[in-house]
């Protein structure tokens, strides 16, 4: 029989869906995709390298603000150092005996000599006759550099060798000298700074003859290599006259003829008031090209007054500072292409693969009728949310069935939940019966008069009372873990010795200890050890622990230990019994409230199942732990306790000594559970 054409229902099918599609306003996910993700990570690239760029460039004029500001600062010491020796040099040449003498000859082979021996670039040395003006030797021609008047200094020699303070110092910019004659403002040797030193010389006879004055650049001017952020050196005094200048014309000039005058004059303002610092400045070394100067001030050389000072400038071209950064450009533009290219390539591959499952399931849901039964939707698109979608698509069909099987599930779970409510119920209404027949049976008994002695009425007297605390315990763990579960449980903790607890608690078991015949094997520790909680719950959460290892131990012993391992910090309890043990999927379970590992009503051992589950809450509540482990059943079980340690300092006591055991059993099993129920 010939198969039906489902190729015309499939296009009819489509075709509203095609139409639909084929819309001026549509398009496909994959071109959406694609312009998205170009629109939004081509900005957020240029950004970035526009940031790195700005970055960097801030990064090269942080350095040579640094290199600047410090190398004005070198130029200033160098300045004054030069100037110091100078004066020294100048102090002991005009001390010499060839001077005094007044030999000719002698005196200009002695200030040849001179001249080349001095460290600093010397342009001229003269001695000047005093009365005549003129000088008698000279090294640079019969002109004089400065003109001296007698009156300078004293006219006997008041001291063996002349001090710093007879030296007189000029500079050759000044219309008029400091030393009170008119010289004649010379250009200095590309832009330099010209300083005259001069220093008297007395005869032999001790009286005013001559002066020796030196003529000296103190300041070498070099070109700084590209990338050098020395920096041009620039001299300015006080009153804003520009002593040295790399450009010799602008040497002379005020700084208020210049450009960018304002900046200079917040310079020199800034300088003499004791900063050291960086700026920009305009017009200064070139026309139209921005510098940048590292400044501080130094003291005047030419002045007594100490508030009078020179500021030194170390000037360099922005694109000397900024050297590097044409290259740093070049390799940010080669790498904004290589990023572009790379963010296509990544972005068309992106694109390709999450629209290519998109279309994939887009094929699968418009012939989801042409599909077979057991044909199955792929899950393998490598994209979390597509693998749903195609579970999604699979399971419509089943749909029915999952709901159906959720519904078994929960109801299995509901039965389940019932059922070991029922156990419960019935497991607390026997441990409740079973203490109050116990009671009302004993009380009966004396009542009635049925004992034959007083030591016999006492002995059903206090059975009832053992009954009574342990239905008090049963309460109290129902009752706990009600405030439990209503979050109103609380703890009030304070520093105590968890080994004098522990003592108690040891003494208070026993009673059962030698009823059962078990062996205990405890060595209290030397050391106290400190921790913070509440008494009363810790002590119910030990207790219980003792207590079940006692009571799910039949034969053998039970180990307790307490120490803190220096890794941890932690004041670690562990109980270690040999009894019926728990088995390994059962041992999580013994947390749950109404949960033990053997739940019918004719188990071997009593108990609600709330002790661990009640421990573990109070534990946390008091920042503590408490797991437990066993190998197996019958091999036994190891609870452990951990709380963090605290300084031994804060116990109030001394907690050297472990109290001995205080008096009966019951009585103090009493005490303690009418202290547990006095905190809820």
């Amino acid at each position: 029989m010939a198969k039906p054409d489902n190729s015309i229902f499939h296009r009819q099918r489509r075709s509203p869906i095609l139409n639909f599609m084929g819309e001026p306003r549509e398009s496909s996910f994959r071109r959406i995709l694609l312009s998205r993700i170009l629109l939004l990570s081509v900005p957020v690239l240029l950004v970035g390298e526009y940031v790195t760029y700005r970055k960097a460039r801030s990064s090269l004029l942080e350095t040579a603000r640094q290199n600047l500001t410090e190398s004005a600062i070198r130029k200033g010491e160098r300045i004054g150092e030069a100037i110091e020796a100078l004066q020294a040099n100048l102090i002991t040449s005009s001390d010499t005996a060839i001077l005094q003498s007044g030999s000719k000859e002698e005196s200009q082979q002695f200030l040849e000599q001179l001249q080349q021996q001095l460290p600093t670039k010397i342009q001229c040395i003269q001695l000047i006759d005093l009365q005549s003006g003129q000088p008698v030797n000279s090294t640079c021609g019969e002109r004089g550099i400065v003109a001296l008047s007698p009156s300078l200094w004293p006219q006997q020699q008041t001291q063996l060798l002349p001090s710093r303070s007879s030296v007189r110092v000029t500079t050759l910019l000044h219309p008029k000298s400091p030393l009170g004659a008119q010289t004649a403002p010379p250009k200095t040797p590309n832009g330099q700074l010209q300083l005259v030193l001069s220093a008297p010389v007395y005869n032999r006879a001790g009286r005013l003859r001559y002066a020796l004055s030196i003529q000296s650049s103190l300041y070498q001017q070099r070109s700084d290599k590209q990338g050098s952020l020395y920096g041009s050196t620039v001299v300015i005094d006080q009153d804003g006259t520009i002593l040295e200048h790399p450009i010799a014309d602008r040497v002379g000039r005020n700084i208020a003829q210049e450009t960018d005058a304002a900046r200079l004059q917040s310079v020199l303002k800034n300088a003499l008031a004791g900063a050291q610092d960086f700026l920009h400045i305009y017009d200064f070394e070139s026309k139209n090209i921005e510098s940048v100067v590292g400044y501080t001030a130094i003291q005047n050389p030419i002045s007594k007054n100490p508030k009078d000072k020179w500021v030194i400038l170390a000037v360099a071209s922005i694109d000397n500072a900024l050297y590097g950064l044409e290259e740093i450009k070049q390799v940010m533009f080669n790498l904004i292409l290589g990023l572009l290219a790379a963010n296509l390539l990544a972005t068309l591959y992106i694109s390709r693969d999450l629209a290519r499952p998109l279309e994939k399931l887009e094929d699968y849901a418009l012939n989801v009728q042409g599909r077979g039964g057991s044909e199955r939707i792929p899950s393998n698109f490598k994209i979390r949310e597509f693998n749903h979608l195609a579970i999604a698509l699979n399971t419509m069909v089943d749909r029915l069935t999952a709901w159906a099987e959720q519904v078994e599930s929960a109801w299995k779970e509901a039965q389940a939940a019932n059922q070991l409510k029922s156990e419960f119920l019935a497991n607390t209404s026997h441990e409740l019966r079973t203490p109050l027949n116990a009671i009302i049976g004993c009380i009966r008994l004396v009542k009635d008069g049925c004992c034959d002695d007083e030591e016999e009425e006492r002995e059903f007297l206090q059975r009832a009372d053992d009954a009574a605390i342990h239905l008090l315990k049963i309460i109290n763990e129902i009752l706990d873990l009600s405030k439990i579960e209503a979050g109103t449980l609380t703890v009030v903790t304070e520093p105590l010795d968890m080994r004098s607890l522990l003592q108690e608690v040891v003494d208070m078991q026993m009673v059962q200890l030698d009823q059962k015949g078990l062996q205990l094997h405890w060595v209290p520790p030397t050391e106290p050890m400190p921790v913070q909680a509440d008494p009363a719950k810790l002590k119910q959460v030990v207790l219980n622990v003792v207590s079940n290892a006692i009571k799910f131990t039949d034969v053998g012993s039970i180990s307790i230990k307490m120490e803190i391992p220096s890794e941890t910090n932690k004041v670690v309890l562990t109980v270690r019994d040999t009894g019926c043990g728990v088995p390994p999927e059962q041992q999580q379970k013994l947390f749950r409230p109404f949960v033990m590992a053997d739940g019918t009503r004719t188990r071997k051992h009593g108990g609600t199942g709330l002790g661990l589950a009640i421990s573990r809450k109070l534990m946390e509540l008091m920042a503590g732990t408490i797991t437990l482990y066993s190998p197996g059943a019958g091999k036994g079980t190891t609870v452990e306790i951990a709380m963090p340690a605290i300084a031994a300092a804060r116990l109030s006591g001394s907690g050297n000594e472990i109290p001995s055991k205080i008096g009966d059993a019951d009585s103090v099993s009493v005490a303690s559970e009418s202290n547990v129920r006095n905190t809820k």
